[in-house]
């Protein structure tokens, strides 16, 4: 065998030809480091990635017309959202409880994460920018009603508005009104209607009047 042969367990590093930026460098550093300990494997957080960019909004949209059209299912999420969409072939990628919310007539929910970007990632994809922004975690949470204003949403005075905190321990996803009109259509129909906004609360879900015009 040759003398350049390395096992399996080896590994000479990321090696790369660009200049890093230092939180990208520690990031890398901790990334070798938990390699070389044994505590993750070496691809594993590639394959994550990887995870993470393929799941989008339209994964969320399915779980929420699943709900709409099976009262069951529906019960099901709003109790054990994990075990819930695992039903529908999704597990979730973090160890952080999925809790889901539901808007109703009386009352709406709007997530915001006030620390970083904590968000229901395998479900709705990488987060916008704006969900990031420290404008947005700082109004959210002290004018609800005004931010969702500047995503289009006016709500009645009547409405009870609740802000919810996602954390690194628990994730919210909103279960959005069901949109009037929508009786006679099918899963997949209703899945259209569903956009990432709504699943975090700055809006409702489309009607089928504004979906046939996008």
């Amino acid at each position: 065998m040759s003398d350049n042969h390395h096992d399996e367990s080896e590994h000479e590093g990321i090696q790369l030809d660009i200049e890093l930026s230092l939180p990208a460098r520690r990031a890398l550093a901790i990334h070798e480091l938990l390699v070389e300990k044994g505590i993750i494997g070496q691809y594993e957080i590639r394959e994550r990635a990887e995870l993470f960019r393929s799941r989008s909004p339209s994964d969320g949209a399915k779980v929420v017309a699943k709900a709409w059209t099976d009262p069951a299912f529906r019960q099901r999420l709003l109790d054990d959202a994990r075990s819930a969409v695992y039903e529908l072939g999704y597990t979730l990628t973090h160890d952080a409880e999925l809790a889901v919310v539901e808007n109703t007539d009386d009352l709406h929910h709007l997530v915001v994460c006030t620390l970083c970007s904590c968000y229901p990632t395998s479900l709705l994809g990488p987060p916008p920018d704006w969900y990031k922004s420290f404008a947005y975690r700082q109004r959210a949470v002290v004018r609800p009603r005004s931010v969702m204003r500047e995503f289009g949403l006016e709500l009645n005075e009547d409405m009870q508005v609740r802000v919810v905190d996602s954390t690194a321990d628990l994730r919210y996803l909103v279960l959005p009104r069901r949109p009037a009109g929508t009786g006679g259509m099918s899963e997949e129909e209703l899945a259209s209607l569903v956009t990432r906004d709504s699943m975090i609360g700055v809006s409702e879900a489309l009607s089928p009047q504004v979906a046939s015009r996008a």
